[in-house]
């Protein structure tokens, strides 16, 4: 029997997700946000939700671009730094010894460090509730040779990528392979 847990954000895996932005002085910055995702494939666009009250809404609301940086598990205590630390206050890209990246197609920064880009400009922006999203266009992916398969794409065994829990709020690990997508279930 299952116990109902009544309406919490409560999906797993959520991913980890760091946005790259500029303030309006021109200062970069970088906010963990757990609340987002691939939201549609013709044009390639990512979306993330976040409090009007984060350094980094208002960021993106002026220069209408953002970069999305997916890190990998070595780099979990940096997420959660760029989570609980404001860009109003501290320089998160010195603060944790990364370098940031002008990116030549968007107007916003990225880490050079991080293994996986995705660079967004801005298309729609929807408020709900507590939380605006932000649905940005991928204008292009960057990644590190080192995380590349043989086919030319990320692998998630190269990149290990890791993911938050939102209702024990603790990380995790990304898994092993259980099977080919759109080949597995053919097996039922």
């Amino acid at each position: 029997m299952k116990e109902s847990l009544g309406p919490r954000t409560i999906l797993y895996p959520a991913p980890v997700l760091v946005v790259g932005t500029y303030d309006e002085a021109g200062r970069p910055n970088l906010m963990t946000a757990a609340w987002g995702g691939i939201c549609c494939s013709d044009p390639p666009c990512v979306a993330v939700s976040m409090r009007k009250a984060t350094y980094t809404h208002g960021s993106i609301v002026a220069r209408k671009a953002f970069t999305i940086n997916i890190l990998s598990e070595s780099q979990a205590k940096q997420a959660d730094y760029y989570g609980m630390a404001t860009g109003r206050k501290e320089d998160k890209f010195a603060a944790t010894k990364i370098t940031a990246i002008k990116s030549d197609l968007v107007d916003a920064p990225y880490g050079n460090e991080f293994p996986l880009i995705l660079e967004c400009k801005l298309l729609h922006t929807i408020e709900i509730g507590l939380h605006t999203e932000f649905i940005g266009q991928i204008v292009d992916v960057k990644a590190e040779k080192g995380v590349l398969g043989a086919n030319g794409l990320p692998e998630v065994e190269k990149l290990r990528p890791f993911f938050y829990a939102p209702g024990e709020q603790k990380y995790y690990a990304s898994g092993a392979c259980l099977g080919e997508a759109f080949s597995i279930g053919k097996e039922t």
